[in-house]
């Protein structure tokens, strides 16, 4: 196969759950330029329809679904609906995430963090396990999880300065468990030619570049970071094309980190 044709995903279905946020436009939108059909997934459909409308106004083939991960009925329905619309489903990126718990411990509560784990946690399980089960059936497939540096090494606290920002021991615990859950499903599904990996993204907010009251933690995380500065719209693009594509069909259970050498340190 030529070189590019690897990364090319045309005639693939790639889901991509919490779809229209910021990072998970980008993702679906580097799916759709590779030649794959989108599903744009979260809780929100306006938000999911708005996402489509946007790609398919570039040329790209995307659609809008309903999902709530904290209802296993909804995981359900959206899975049968996938698969019944288009007969497969060849990527699956979790890229949803439950920020209710960014709260120092002194402030999280059990309802709290048990809140965020009904989609970092539970959620996560049961629609990984909903299309995993559709790739046995095909004897194929790719999962991303889209984790964090939060993952890889602890918060770097100093990094907030004055700004009142934090990140909070549930994102962590739950960024962890993500990564040591990719290794377990790529350990278990490989036999059945299924891959799964994770990607540990830096920082990516825009909007925070513009928010004079967070300028402090913008020059700390610049001079923390060996590259100098957040990531920008095209670095996630590249790794997500790569892992659900066959340029990566002997790559499984890694963790690729995309944070400018953040964690080099």
């Amino acid at each position: 196969m030529h070189t590019m044709e690897l990364f090319r995903l045309d005639g693939q279905i790639a889901v991509v759950t919490g779809g229209s946020g910021l990072y998970g436009l980008l993702i679906a939108r580097a799916m759709g330029e590779a030649g794959a059909r989108v599903v744009i997934a979260s809780r929100s459909i306006e938000d999911c329809r708005a996402a489509a409308d946007r790609l398919s106004r570039e040329g790209l083939q995307a659609c809008a679904k309903q999902l709530d991960l904290e209802s296993e009925a909804s995981i359900h329905e959206f899975t049968n609906e996938v698969v019944e619309e288009f007969g497969r489903i060849d990527t699956l990126v979790n890229n949803s995430v439950s920020r209710v718990g960014l709260a120092d411990l002194k402030e999280t509560t059990r309802d709290g963090w048990e809140e965020a784990q009904r989609v970092n946690g539970s959620g996560l399980m049961l629609i990984t396990k909903a299309v995993v089960t559709q790739m046995c059936k095909q004897r194929s497939g790719s999962i991303i999880n889209i984790a964090s540096i939060q993952g890889v090494v602890g918060p770097h606290f100093p990094v907030y300065g004055d700004t009142g920002m934090t990140s909070g021991i549930e994102y962590t615990y739950a960024k962890w468990g993500m990564i040591g859950f990719t290794k377990w499903l790529a350990n278990y599904y490989a036999r059945f030619q299924i891959r799964a990996n994770c990607i540990s993204p830096g920082g990516y907010n825009p909007g925070l570049l513009q928010d004079e009251s967070k300028a402090q933690f913008v020059s700390n995380y610049r001079k923390l970071t060996p590259m100098g500065r957040f990531a920008e719209e095209d670095d996630i693009k590249g790794p997500a094309v790569f892992l659900a594509s066959n340029a990566s069909r002997y790559v499984t259970g890694q963790n690729l980190i995309v944070d400018g050498g953040w964690t080099n340190w």
